[in-house]
């Protein structure tokens, strides 16, 4: 079994691109504080890669901004790539089938401009992806 589930915030905005065949792909970056101290007393954080595929890509790359707290459900997904240095790198990144907003709308004025209705409150939700929609 392959899933995990991260809640934590975007270190950067997200960046929206598109694949040559015209698909959506958002990245973007959370940052994750452990549930312990260190020796120090101070809590240590991890960052993780995130990546999102079609519709929901468009939504993250539309209403996600730094800073913003999401929950995401995904798998882990491991590459390697020869550096401009020709080092081989290894890198593990998270494939979000699910990714929920947790910063209140009213909380970051970027939603309010979208023209979303002014009444609606909670967390925007994005559907399942199926795996069988992912272009790899």
């Amino acid at each position: 079994m392959n899933k995990v589930i991260l809640i934590g915030n975007l270190t950067r905005d997200p960046e929206l691109s598109e694949t040559n065949s015209g698909i959506a792909v958002c990245r973007f970056s959370i940052a994750v504080s452990r549930d312990y101290s260190n020796s120090d007393g101070n809590r240590e954080t991890d960052f993780f890669n995130i990546t999102v595929w079609r519709g929901r890509a468009e939504v993250c790359g539309k209403y996600l901004r730094k800073g913003n707290k999401v929950a995401v459900v995904g798998t882990l997904q491991n590459r390697s790539y020869e550096d401009k240095d020709g080092i081989k790198r290894n890198v593990t990144d998270i494939v979000a089938s699910e990714v929920e907003f947790l910063t209140p709308k009213n909380a970051q004025s970027d939603f309010a401009d979208e023209g979303a209705p002014a009444g609606r409150r909670e967390p925007a939700k994005l559907e399942e992806i199926d795996d069988n929609q992912l272009p790899f």
